[in-house]
């Protein structure tokens, strides 16, 4: 009978193997939809620092875009990624062109139904 309790023990614990706990890993900016509303066509570079944060990159070869990246994994799931790029002036003013997955009036930029990469911001 004890020969068999450690065997049968073993088997009954080998489903458990595979449930392993995968932490939620936030990487990047967290930018939220509200921040990005603040954002005006022509702010210094330091008044859009003081608004949503340093960017995660810089190009060093263009100073004059900033990327700001935010990537939420929850447990097992597909991440979702949310991007904001900014382009300044040469005179170091934020210009119109900014491109993104968030709108003025939009949703949080947590949590999103969708992760689509092509949504084009308006700062109007």
């Amino acid at each position: 009978m004890k020969r068999l309790l450690l065997p049968a023990l073993m088997l009954m614990a080998l489903p458990l193997a595979g449930c392993v706990y995968r932490m939620d890993v936030p990487q990047g900016n967290y930018v939220e939809q509200k921040q990005v509303s603040l954002l005006r066509v022509g702010m210094t570079r330091e008044q859009v620092r003081y608004v949503l944060g340093s960017p995660v990159t810089q190009n060093p070869f263009r100073e004059d875009e900033w990327d700001y990246i935010y990537i939420e994994r929850h447990g097992w799931d597909d991440p979702i990624q949310k991007n904001l790029f900014l382009t300044f002036t040469s005179d170091g003013r934020l210009s119109s062109r900014w491109q993104g997955t968030l709108r003025k009036g939009c949703a949080p930029f947590l949590f999103p139904h969708s992760s689509r990469m092509t949504d084009f911001l308006s700062p109007f």
